[in-house]
C-alpha cells in the first residue's frame, strides 16, 4: 500500500505544553506550535514558501477568523466566507457571479477555495503570483467587498480582540498588512482536499474501489480531458481559451486584462476539477448549470477564434468528440472527485 501522505514537518519553536510561564512576572502566556502541512502522496510539489510564512496555531486559527469577518468589507458583513462556503468546497453554489456589499453582482463565478499553497497563479486572470496577495483582490472590489487594506487594518486596530490575536500569532506581532495576509496565507494553506474516492483509488486505500463505469471515465479522461486538467491537482495551472464565446453584455478578455496582450484574449485559468460534483455553476461566468451541459459545450459548442487553444482544434473538427456512453462515464468519474473529508473538516468551518 502506497503511503498516503508526505510530512512537512516545519521546526517546532516550543514542545512543551500549552502554556508558558514567565520567569520575570509568573504569567502564563500562549505557546503558539508550528502546525505540520500534510502533502499528499499523489500530489505534486508546493508551490508556497513555508519557510518564509510556516503556519501555527494561533496564526491559521487568526486567519480563520479574518476569513469569516465581516470588517473586511465595506458594509461589515460581507466576509470570505460569504462567498466561499465550506460545503460547496468554498464557492458560492447556485451563484452565476459573485454576489458582494449591497447585494451588487460581479461578473465572474467564485472559484473555489482549496490547495493553494500548490498554486501559482490566482484568480480566473492570474491578477496575482503569491497566496499573501490574493485576498487583496476581493477587499477592493467594488462590487464584493468594496473596501481597502488601509481601512481594514484601522479596523481590526480598534477591534477588542485582534491586537491580542495578532501578538500571539506572529511573537508580539502588530496588526498590519505583513501579518494580516500572513494569517489569511496560514489559514488557506492547510485548506488541502485530498481524500476523494479518487485519491484512495489511486493511493490503494480502503474506500477506493472504483466501479467499471468509473474506470472507463478514469480511461477517457486521461485520454481526453487530462491534457489541460493535469496531475492530481487536476489543472495545469495555465490560461487557455477554451472556446466559450463571450456572454452576452459582458465582454470579459479574461488573462488580457492582466497582460495586456491582444494573445490573451479570452484565456481563463484552468479550473481543478476537485469536488467539481458539487460547485456548480461552471465556468468563469458560470454559464452551465450542470456538468451534462458541460460535456455537451466541448462535445457542439465551442467557438472558433484567434486565440482559441489548439487542443480543441483538431482534425477539422471544435471540441472534443464525446458520445453520450463517454459523456455519462466521465460524469461517474468526476463524481469520485468530491471529499467529503473536506467539505466536513470542522477546522475549516465558522466558529
Amino acid at each position: 500500500m502506497m503511503n498516503k501522505m508526505k510530512k512537512i514537518v516545519l521546526p517546532i519553536l516550543v514542545i512543551f505544553g500549552l502554556f508558558s510561564c514567565s520567569d520575570d512576572e509568573g504569567e502564563y502566556v500562549a505557546i503558539n506550535r508550528e502546525l505540520e502541512v500534510n502533502i499528499p502522496s499523489n500530489f505534486p510539489a508546493i508551490q508556497y514558501d513555508l519557510s518564509a510564512n510556516p503556519p501555527t496555531e494561533k496564526g491559521f486559527e487568526l486567519g480563520k477568523k479574518l476569513f469569516y469577518d465581516g470588517k473586511l468589507s465595506t458594509n461589515g458583513f460581507i466576509s470570505c466566507g460569504f462567498c466561499h462556503e465550506q460545503r460547496f468546497a468554498f464557492t458560492h453554489h447556485g451563484h452565476q457571479f459573485s454576489h458582494g456589499i449591497d447585494d451588487l453582482e460581479g461578473t465572474r463565478n467564485a472559484p473555489a477555495v482549496q490547495n493553494m499553497a500548490f498554486q501559482k497563479e490566482y484568480a480566473w486572470d492570474g491578477a496575482t503570483s503569491h497566496l499573501d496577495l490574493f485576498p487583496i483582490i476581493p477587499i477592493t472590489n467594488e462590487v464584493e467587498m468594496g473596501e481597502t487594506v488601509s481601512n481594514v487594518i484601522a479596523k481590526l486596530k480598534s477591534d477588542d480582540e485582534y491586537p491580542r490575536l495578532f501578538a500571539e500569532a506572529f511573537e508580539n506581532g502588530e496588526v498590519n498588512n505583513e501579518y494580516f495576509f500572513k494569517a489569511l496565507s496560514q489559514f488557506m494553506v492547510m485548506m488541502i482536499s485530498s481524500n476523494s474516492k479518487y485519491d484512495k483509488y489511486v493511493r490503494e486505500e480502503e474506500g477506493g474501489t472504483f466501479s467499471e463505469t468509473e474506470k472507463l471515465g478514469l480511461g477517457i479522461f486521461k485520454q481526453k480531458c487530462a491534457t489541460c486538467h493535469k496531475t492530481d491537482l487536476f489543472t495545469d495551472d495555465a490560461f487557455r481559451n477554451n472556446g466559450l464565446p463571450p456572454y452576452p453584455g459582458i465582454n470579459d478578455i479574461g488573462r488580457a486584462e492582466v497582460t495586456g496582450s491582444a494573445a490573451d484574449n479570452y484565456k481563463f485559468k484552468v479550473p481543478s476539477l476537485r469536488n467539481v460534483a458539487i460547485t456548480a455553476p461552471y465556468m468563469h461566468d458560470g454559464r452551465f448549470g450542470s456538468l451534462e451541459s458541460v460535456l455537451n459545450f466541448y462535445d457542439n459548442g465551442v467557438q472558433d477564434s484567434e486565440t482559441l487553444d489548439p487542443i480543441l482544434k483538431q482534425n477539422n473538427r471544435l471540441g472534443i468528440d464525446l458520445s453520450n456512453e463517454e459523456k455519462a462515464a466521465l460524469i461517474a468519474f468526476l463524481n469520485t472527485l468530491t471529499d467529503d473529508e473536506y467539505l466536513n473538516d470542522k477546522r475549516f468551518t465558522e466558529y
